[in-house]
């Protein structure tokens, strides 16, 4: 049986060194982004398997709405949700336009993309979604010495965690796999786009990334953090997620009681 993957943001970064492996094991490809002439490059440098290069945005309703039809009608055994933004500034500083942005591309893209191809997976039996988030998504409760605040980002990237550990709750038993994706940094052309030189900072490669998500996907982990070691941590910080959750009661906490 064939396998075709659909790749976002597909020219460089992660989504490069996605459809450069997918590809290397055989898969056909539907790669989208926004650069029409790396998409094409990519197709040509790849003769060996079927490439279908999408130019879209994103940032758009119509980009997405594209994209989603595709999504619905192919028979995609993998969907990378990479395509990002990343506008990091404080939420008093983003201009309307980058939170729209940014949003849409790390919201509701995945969002409606996973909607789209979760529907005929489940149907086929067989899939895997693989969600590409950061280990941002955990660095809330961080003061404001710690790390520049990137409201926005962080939260976008939260609820790509929090989506992805749902849905693969809710597909348990189908046969279609959910992963969401934490790296920390790496060395792409992500933050250079922004404007950011991080040149300085230990960063992990593209291809370590997809390393880990595809083994990750092998061990049966939703959550797949290419940099933490010890994975007792994730483990924990989801069990006292869990254990606030179940320690709820409809009556009022006694620290909000007025004597």
């Amino acid at each position: 049986m064939s396998t075709l993957a659909l790749v976002t943001g597909a020219t460089s970064g992660i989504g490069r060194a996605f459809a450069e492996r997918l590809a290397a094991g055989g898969h056909d490809l539907v790669i989208v982004g926004r650069r029409k002439e790396r998409l094409e490059e990519f197709a040509a440098s790849h003769p060996e398997v079927g490439v279908r290069t999408v130019a879209a945005d994103l940032s758009t309703d119509e980009g997405i709405d594209a994209v989603a039809e595709i999504c619905a009608a192919e028979p995609l055994t993998m969907l990378v949700n990479n395509a990002g933004v990343s506008h990091y500034m404080p939420l008093a500083e983003l201009p309307a336009g980058k939170a729209r942005e940014l949003v849409h591309v790390k919201v509701v893209a995945p969002t409606m993309l996973t909607r789209a191809a979760v529907a005929g997976m489940r149907e086929r039996g067989e899939g895997a979604i693989v969600n590409v988030a950061g280990m941002i998504a955990f660095s809330g409760p961080a003061p404001h010495s710690q790390m520049p605040r990137r409201a926005v980002y962080a939260g976008t990237l939260a609820h790509l965690v929090a989506m992805s550990q749902t849905l693969s709750a809710e597909l348990e038993g189908t046969g279609v796999t959910v992963q969401v994706l934490c790296p920390g940094v790496v060395a792409t052309e992500f933050h250079e786009r922004q404007g950011l030189d991080l040149s300085a900072v230990p960063r992990m490669s593209a291809d370590d990334v997809v390393t880990a998500s595809l083994r990750g996907l092998e061990l049966g982990e939703t959550v797949c953090a290419p940099g933490v070691e010890d994975a007792g941590l994730l483990d924990a910080v989801f069990r006292a997620e869990l254990a606030a959750f179940g320690g709820q009661s409809p009556e009022l906490a006694t620290r909000y009681r007025t004597v």
